[in-house]
């Protein structure tokens, strides 16, 4: 039975905390011991030999159910690293919420008093906007590592490679959940109550989550097999930020409409966006973003069916 993953902080190796045996990978990670972290994260526990599909497609199949069952192995993954990042400081993962909270109010003052904005109508809306910002933006910048950085586990363990997608879906869900609470605090200060309209942010939701996940998939096989991507990656994201209706609202410019309604993040965006303001997105927004979720979809999972079994010797 193979034992927690972790990673050291001193030297950033790859390690396994766990008692060895004859199906585990040796190695400690004695603070992790100390601290009590003893949930297994059993990946090739009770796995025979590996049956070889008859086609890529029934093997990439095989391997995303696999790693749909194994949720408590990708889930444990998701929130150390969350975890490790913020070990023995004294807030830990809540350093999230303040640093949110701390950009949704400088920037809110700042950029509320240039574009004569109310602070009750503009920080719910600034507020929101930097949270799924945040959140579908880590995909694409952590998306493309999502497999060379998991490279010393996809050499050793015998887990589906699915899992490395899901593990950062969680982890970016964990600190979405962090984030949100700068949402309720705006909420209960100017009294934004969304209403039953509110329930739509949970499909909306899905399908952000969807398209993140399709994303990051796409980006981590790219990378794999070309590491310029991320540095790309990465400039790409920081002018969607300023080009997207983030810090500024669609109606401030009309003219510029391939800003606003060709933007696929805007639509994402949206959707997750008005129900918690208590409006209704439009109906071409969830359009745009159902099409880009499928479209995003049908790409990876054609993607990984071509190039699965070729990302171990890549990364």
């Amino acid at each position: 039975m193979i034992g927690v993953l972790d990673r050291t902080e001193a030297g950033g190796e790859a390690t396994l905390c766990g008692q060895p045996s004859d199906q585990a990978i040796n190695g400690r990670v004695a603070e992790a011991c100390a601290e009590g972290m003893n949930t297994t994260m059993a990946a090739a526990e009770d796995v025979g030999p590996a049956v070889q599909a008859r086609t890529p497609r029934q093997a990439a199949l095989s391997d995303i159910l696999g790693g749909l069952r194994r949720w408590d192995l990708w889930g444990t993954m998701g929130w150390y690293d969350v975890r490790q990042h913020y070990r023995r400081s004294v807030l830990g993962p809540f350093w999230l919420t303040l640093s949110m909270a701390v950009m949704v109010g400088a920037l809110g003052f700042l950029y509320g008093g240039l574009f004569g904005h109310s602070l009750p109508d503009y920080l719910p809306y600034l507020a929101l906007g930097l949270i799924f910002w945040s959140f579908m933006a880590s995909f694409m910048t952590e998306g493309c590592t999502v497999f060379t950085a998991a490279a010393p586990f996809i050499h050793q363990v015998n887990a589906p490679l699915s899992i490395y997608p899901l593990r950062l879906l969680w982890k970016n869900l964990i600190i979405l959940a962090h984030n949100a609470l700068v949402f309720v605090a705006v909420a209960v200060m100017f009294a934004v109550w969304p209403g039953a309209v509110g329930l739509l942010m949970v499909p909306a939701l899905i399908v952000v989550c969807l398209a993140g996940l399709s994303i990051s998939v796409l980006l981590g096989l790219l990378t794999s097999r070309f590491r310029d991507i991320p540095p790309i990656v990465s400039s790409l994201v920081q002018i969607l930020f300023f080009v997207s209706p983030i810090l500024w609202k669609p109606e401030q410019i009309p003219s510029r409409a391939l800003f606003v309604d060709g933007n696929p993040f805007f639509h994402l965006l949206n959707i997750v966006r008005q129900p918690l303001l208590g409006e209704l997105p439009e109906l071409s927004s969830w359009i745009f973003a159902l099409a880009l979720t499928l479209a995003a979809s049908l790409l990876a999972g054609f993607c990984f069916v071509r190039l699965r079994s070729r990302i171990a010797y890549w990364v």
